[in-house]
């Protein structure tokens, strides 16, 4: 693939730090806030962000064990967050390639019409059982926070990766 003008050649990922992460991204969702709904899904912003630059390691069976997670932690229907999830990620992995041309302003604003799908579907799967109630305008903010979060989360995550190499005496690099 040919790089866009003036984007820097990354490092390779080290896996432990996406699995860390994630791991980071679950314990922030689980952190006891309250019934509050306009707070950012931060599984679903790193789940997009990895299925979109390393899309051969992060995936649909990765994003559906971390919807799994948070069902179990939530005590919700088993799968509902899952399926969210998934569809998220396909949906991501599906335009990542056009994603990537863009800087990471214009792909939050590309992503929020993804985020605002990936929080009607988990509304309509929650009230649907019979377990929910129409959360209001309120809700609306939290797509909108992770979409404005996606340029910080972009900068954070490649940051590692934008180290420059050892330098070597015998390398004019």
């Amino acid at each position: 693939m040919i790089m866009p003008k003036g984007q820097q050649l990354l490092l390779p990922v080290n896996p432990v730090f996406i699995a860390a992460s994630l791991v980071a991204a679950l314990a922030l969702n689980m952190l006891p806030l309250g019934r509050v709904v306009w707070t950012p899904d931060w599984v679903m912003v790193l789940l997009v962000f990895w299925g979109m630059h390393q899309p051969q390691r992060v995936g649909l069976g990765v994003a559906f064990l971390m919807g799994l997670c948070l069902d179990v932690y939530q005590s919700a229907l088993l799968g509902q967050h899952a399926l969210v999830y998934c569809l998220l990620m396909f949906g991501a992995q599906y335009t990542h390639r056009r994603l990537l041309w863009f800087g990471p302003l214009l792909q939050a604003l590309q992503l929020l019409p993804l985020f605002f799908a990936a929080h009607a579907l988990e509304l309509l799967l929650r009230v649907a059982i019979g377990g929910g109630i129409l959360p209001g305008f309120e809700g609306l903010v939290a797509p909108l926070l992770e979409a404005a979060l996606w340029p910080l989360a972009s900068w954070a995550l490649l940051a590692p990766q934008r180290r420059p190499p050892d330098r070597d005496e015998n390398r004019p690099l």
